[in-house]
């Protein structure tokens, strides 16, 4: 074989490899913080119309984002046999916690193919009234399934954890709560799986806690009950150059646990409700905390190694451990996002901000994305040097990416949507009240 065949092999072999990365989505804002690798073939511009390979349908209700494995996309619902009162958008719903529906509910797993959006298999995962209530713009399945190419492990937080194989099986189930939430608001943390064990954080108010359990058994390896009230933050497994850790925020602390349950270290000093989930990019783990009505919304930077309390004294903003700390620029909803050098805030009413990631040191305060465009509860996304923001309205603002913000430009789907979408495969996985939408960028374009 001659030097240039050989170049060829291998650069085939990386552009492969680079392409079965990008195949998979398989959790909640998938396996790198929300940024997807930069790839031609992935949309900036969509309407119902337009750049739509496919549209499916999905019964029911659900807000967990769709996850995808090769030719898979994974998605949960849950669907009433009565008649529900539909969510609505907005900042505030005042009185908006719903009653227990007494009709009959059907939790839901679907498998769409990726290429044709056709569905390969449903499975029915229990079918009960619901026990508790939930608010209106929360719903049933707001839980993102998580899952390894050979199980999907699908984790309701009022009615436990499911493990199905990838022709549709139940392999096993394990049944959890249900659990009284702050004012009957319903659930919303997602499972995190780590080689062969699911991780399950369920803040409530009745006992909070985390517990591991065996991906290929459903066995209970362990559990630790946590003092917290209810939160929505989903768990992060945290593989940093000293160990693998486990890392829950909370409104008491922040907490991270090593495999085995036991805390590592706990920093205090969160907003009183905590939603956004922890993750890393540039040796760092980023936690933050943005409940509207308090003053302090805090976005912390942590290095690996810590051991014991790193809460920061009054008027402290770093330490050993702390890399920085922002006492108000956190949001409610939206998880933050890293992509290159910075660190991207999108907040609830509507605004961006950006931070170095590595320093915390401000590159432009609060920017409106648009003076029309409502509230926003999914997270950022990014790639092909653009951010892209999901409004609960259905619009999708591009925003170009680094040191100066400007909208490029916005992308309807007209309905409302509260769930992250998934990038895979050379396109967008989008999912709607009522509908999945397969968005890619037309050949030649």
């Amino acid at each position: 074989m001659t030097r240039t065949a050989i170049i060829a092999c291998l650069l085939a072999g990386g552009l492969a490899a680079a392409a079965a990365a990008d195949d998979t989505w398989p959790r909640f804002r998938g396996s790198n913080a929300g940024v997807a690798g930069d790839d031609p073939r992935l949309p900036d511009s969509w309407s119902p119309r337009e750049n739509v390979a496919w549209t499916a349908d999905v019964p029911g209700l659900g807000w967990s984002s769709p996850v995808v494995w090769n030719d898979h996309v994974f998605v949960t619902s849950v669907v009433s046999a009565g008649v529900e009162a539909p969510p609505r958008p907005g900042l505030y719903l005042p009185g908006a916690v719903l009653e227990v529906s007494a009709a009959p509910h059907r939790w839901m797993l679907y498998d769409f193919d990726l290429e044709t959006g056709a569905l390969r298999w449903q499975l029915e995962l229990h079918r009960a009234p619901p026990a508790q209530p939930k608010h209106l713009k929360n719903s049933y399945a707001s839980e993102t399934p998580v899952t390894d190419g050979e199980r999907v492990y699908a984790y309701f937080g009022n009615v436990g954890l499911f493990a199905v194989d990838m022709s549709g099986k139940l392999v096993w189930s394990k049944r959890l709560g249900p659990f009284k939430t702050r004012n009957g608001w319903g659930t919303g943390a997602s499972p995190a799986l780590h080689g062969r064990r699911v991780y399950v954080v369920n803040d409530n108010d009745e006992q909070s806690f985390l517990a591991a359990f065996d991906a290929t058994t459903g066995d209970e390896l362990w559990r630790v009950n946590r003092d917290e009230g209810t939160n929505w933050t989903t768990p992060f497994v945290w593989e940093n150059s000293m160990r693998t850790e486990i890392v829950v925020a909370g409104t008491t602390r922040v907490r991270s646990y090593d495999l085995a349950g036991r805390v590592l270290w706990e920093l205090a000093g969160m907003s009183s409700i905590t939603i956004p989930t922890p993750f890393e990019r540039h040796g760092l783990l980023f936690v933050s905390s943005g409940y509207v009505g308090d003053p302090l919304r805090p976005t912390y930077a942590i290095r690996p190694g810590g051991v014991g309390d790193l809460t920061l004294p009054a008027g402290q903003t770093n330490s050993e451990f702390v890399a920085w700390s922002l006492p108000a620029i956190a949001s409610y909803n939206p998880t933050p996002l890293v992509y290159g050098d910075y660190l991207y805030t999108l907040l609830d009413r509507g605004f961006l901000t950006c931070h170095d990631a590595k320093t915390g040191r401000e590159i432009y305060g609060r920017q409106r994305i648009a003076a029309d465009a409502g509230a926003f509860t999914a997270s950022l996304w990014a790639y092909n040097g653009k951010l892209f923001a999901l409004s609960e309205d259905g619009d999708t603002y591009v925003i170009q990416a680094g040191p100066e913000f400007k909208v490029l430009g916005k992308n309807p789907l007209d309905e409302m949507t509260l769930a992250t979408p998934a990038v895979a495969g050379g396109g967008l996985v989008v999912r709607t009240k009522s509908r999945l939408y397969r968005v890619v960028r037309p050949p030649g374009r």
